[in-house]
């Protein structure tokens, strides 16, 4: 009997058991730069998977999923060009991608890869038909993947990034932000290649349902040698067709001080809209990327 008493009185007394740790940061957005914010608006939500919104600052924006697009007009067009740490994004192509890219082309989309097979890229064999990609050729020639998706989903899904050193961006992110890393085993850091272009080393990451692939910047300069000429090192995302990744936060001023303290650059300090309920700030993150980090509140 004074055992059973024992045991629940230890019961009572036991500590409860720690809540989850919360996430540094959440994926909040991805900024555009548009000549024709209105007519951007129109091909996202008539094309891909997604829907017309006000932002939380009230204007005109792209609900895609769980994130947000919002679009910056400006007067000449932006740099399109592959060189900055920001690639592309992507939306889930579906398992039959095949068709979902016929659907694209007849409805006009333009495309700055076609359909293509990744087990005939190198050899031109025609590949096995399990997975598909292309390139679409967005407004302001922002780039979108397709690719083909175990299952039906078209969502926003991905975000692919450049760096000198894959490995080193990833620890940062993982740091910094709280993405973790996809895989059991560390990214290795050894160079790999497929078609006569750099692959690895790679790393992939994840931040809420929204995947982080991080290659090596002579991917891209295998791929794209015309925006590479004259230039040895990665240029800034300011200014680019993709501006900056938006990642938001439960308090800023403690999340600037702690990034501060790590020797994260603060560009731009913290300002405010929508009557307060919206703060934000930029730090320039590895490869000179652009970062806004935002407390949202509405």
């Amino acid at each position: 009997m004074a055992l059973v008493v024992g045991l629940l009185l230890a019961g009572l007394v036991a500590p409860a058991q720690e809540k989850a740790p919360q996430p540094l940061a959440h994926f909040h957005h991805l900024h555009l730069n548009v000549t024709d914010p209105a007519a951007a608006i129109d091909f996202y939500a008539t094309k891909l998977e997604c829907e017309r919104r006000k932002s939380p600052a009230g204007t005109d924006a792209i609900w895609a999923h769980k994130s947000w697009l919002f679009f910056t007009k400006v007067e000449s067009p932006p740099k399109s060009e592959i060189n900055s740490a920001i690639w592309h994004m992507g939306w889930g192509g579906g398992s039959n991608m095949k068709e979902t890219y016929q659907k694209q082309v007849a409805s006009g989309t333009k495309f700055q890869t076609p359909i293509t097979d990744i087990g005939d890229q190198c050899d031109g064999k025609g590949g096995n038909g399990r997975f598909f990609f292309a390139y679409i050729d967005a407004p302001d020639h922002a780039l979108i993947e397709l690719n083909t998706t175990a299952d039906t989903n078209h969502y926003f899904s991905h975000v692919h990034l450049l760096s000198s050193d894959p490995i080193a961006a990833s620890e940062w992110y993982m740091k910094e932000f709280g993405l973790t890393r996809r895989g059991q085993n560390p990214p290795s850091r050894e160079p790999r290649f497929r078609c006569g272009r750099q692959t690895g080393p790679s790393v992939g990451l994840m931040m809420d349902d929204v995947s982080v692939i991080i290659y090596p910047i002579e991917n891209a300069k295998a791929a794209f040698p015309d925006a590479w000429k004259g230039r040895d090192e990665i240029d800034s995302s300011k200014g680019h067709s993709i501006d900056h990744l938006g990642f938001s936060v439960d308090n800023l001023d403690e999340t600037l001080a702690r990034l501060k303290k790590d020797g994260v650059k603060v560009t731009d300090e913290p300002r405010s809209l929508a009557g307060g309920k919206v703060r934000f700030a930029f730090v320039e993150g590895p490869d000179r990327i652009r970062i806004e980090v935002l407390e949202d509140h509405t």
